[in-house]
């Protein structure tokens, strides 16, 4: 069996039960080498770890000044020969009071009409705890007999004056099996680490290198990493940089204008409503917008020069004011194309940011989470391109099968949802919007020129969870430390 030389040296020093830091002192192991070489050498079956737990008992400020004054109770059997009066008595009222409880609850003395009279003096087994703990420092349960284990509990109905505390303790014994290898297995002087000294001395050509064994068991390290959430955030950055695109950002407090209105969303749709969008009470003045916003609302009421019908309604300009948490950032995109000129083109850009739903949280909605949305402006380009540049997408995140079902969104045409097919779950999944922008939502945004604009977006949490494997979106956000250190990089 190949062994260690710390797991040798353990089991020649481990002839006995034996806490690890006996076994450190006895090998000449540190304590950190003795708990490695002990765990190996316990999956080898050489040796046996017992855990149990035992409370850890220490004195507190209050009850040191009691280990060196005496309990109050005590105070007062000094202060009286057989019996005495109680006004007599010059201790600080306090002090007696406490003390008078404790003398008629351990029947060492009586309390009549105002006479204290000592039935017994003999030291009590509280004061004998108090002593012994003043003398070690501390104590653990395991230490106590029957009667020390009953004082201990009549010291710790007292308020602050032990202080217990539960510990771990280990103790390491060897196995048959390795008490027999212990005796018969000579220590390893093969060099397990190189180092300067070795090769100036040459010690290396006479004594060998013990070879790695990659899989012997190593206590799990958990060092700082960034959070599952910031880290796909950082990858899916990395995949739009590679793939050409500039990175925009916009404000989370936005117009319903902006929000809605300038992407052909109607006044009357669902997703305005107060229970789906958290509305501030605040408005946005929209005498700034010039020209657009007279455009969106004749895109809105008849459809402007777009050669739609528009949605056919009187379109208000205060609902339009309204300001809101953002819904979407499609209104961060939205922003970039009013911007847009001719000779910008062609154009691809990207943003990644928080939006708010007002929407009951369970397992799979929150009413904040991050979103992710792509575009791209340019002559010429076509749905067939939209389809590409989005298979390319997705599968730089990861995921290698890829297919789109057709759907509908109020301000693309053609539209698609992507879906991508999970083998663990063996599911296809739907994974975020896709479309060309419509033109009641382009041509008011283009100023002078027309161009198509390819347009897609996901939820990132949602992708985050599925990579993940977890089935409620939630547990991305809850202060669990141990899931952290062993989430998966």
């Amino acid at each position: 069996m190949d062994l260690h030389p710390h797991e040798i040296r353990l089991l020649k020093a481990l002839t006995e039960k034996m806490s690890p830091q006996e076994a450190a002192e006895v090998s000449g192991l540190p304590t950190d080498a003795v708990m490695r070489a002990s765990s190996w050498l316990s999956t080898k079956k050489l040796i046996g770890i017992e855990e149990r737990i035992v409370e850890e008992i220490t004195l507190t400020g209050e009850g040191m000044g009691y280990a060196q004054n005496g309990l109050p109770e005590r105070r007062i059997l000094d202060e009286v020969r057989d019996s005495c009066e109680l006004s007599r008595i010059k201790l600080d009222r306090g002090v007696v009071n406490i003390g008078l409880g404790w003398l008629r609850k351990k029947n060492i003395a009586t309390l009549d009409k105002g006479v204290i009279t000592v039935i017994d003096r003999k030291e009590t087994g509280d004061e004998k705890i108090l002593k012994l703990l003043k003398e070690k420092g501390k104590l653990t349960s395991d230490e106590l007999d029957e009667k020390q284990a009953a004082a201990l509990s009549l010291l710790r109905q007292r308020q602050n004056v032990v202080d217990v505390r539960e510990k771990k303790i280990m103790s390491l014994s060897p196995t048959k099996e390795g008490i027999k290898l212990g005796k018969t297995t000579k220590e390893d002087t093969s060099i397990s680490q190189l180092t300067p000294e070795i090769l100036k001395s040459g010690a290396w050509k006479t004594s060998g290198f013990r070879p790695y064994d990659v899989d012997i068991y190593v206590k799990p390290k958990y060092p700082a990493k960034k959070h599952p959430l910031r880290q796909a955030i950082d990858e899916i950055r990395a995949v739009f940089l590679q793939m050409g695109f500039t990175e925009i950002t916009g404000p989370l407090v936005e117009s319903a204008f902006w929000n809605f209105d300038v992407l052909f969303q109607p006044q009357d749709h669902p997703a305005r409503d107060m229970h789906d969008t958290f509305y501030l009470g605040l408005e946005k003045d929209t005498e700034e917008l010039g020209d657009l916003k007279d455009e969106v609302k004749a895109a809105h009421e008849g459809g402007w020069t777009t050669g739609s019908k528009g949605w056919g309604y009187e379109w208000d300009e205060d609902v339009a004011k309204k300001m809101l948490l953002r819904t979407h950032t499609t209104a961060v995109t939205a922003r970039r194309l009013s911007t847009l000129k001719k000779e910008d083109l062609p154009v691809k850009v990207f943003s990644i940011g928080k939006t708010f739903r007002n929407e009951a949280i369970d397992y799979k909605h929150l009413p904040e989470f991050y979103q992710v949305e792509g575009i791209i402006a340019a002559e010429g380009a076509n749905f067939r391109n939209l389809l590409d540049i989005l298979k390319n997408f997705y599968m730089n995140m990861g995921f290698e099968k890829v297919r789109f079902r057709p759907a509908y969104f109020p301000y693309t045409e053609m539209s698609i949802e992507p879906e991508i097919y999970l083998e663990e779950r063996g599911e296809w999944v739907e994974l975020g919007g896709a479309g060309i922008f419509r033109p009641e939502v382009v041509k008011p945004l283009l100023d002078g020129f027309e161009c198509p604009v390819l347009a897609w977006g996901l939820g990132l949490d949602r992708v985050v969870a599925l990579k993940l494997g977890l089935t409620d979106i939630r547990e991305l956000y809850l202060s669990d430390i141990d899931w952290l250190r062993k989430c998966r990089v």
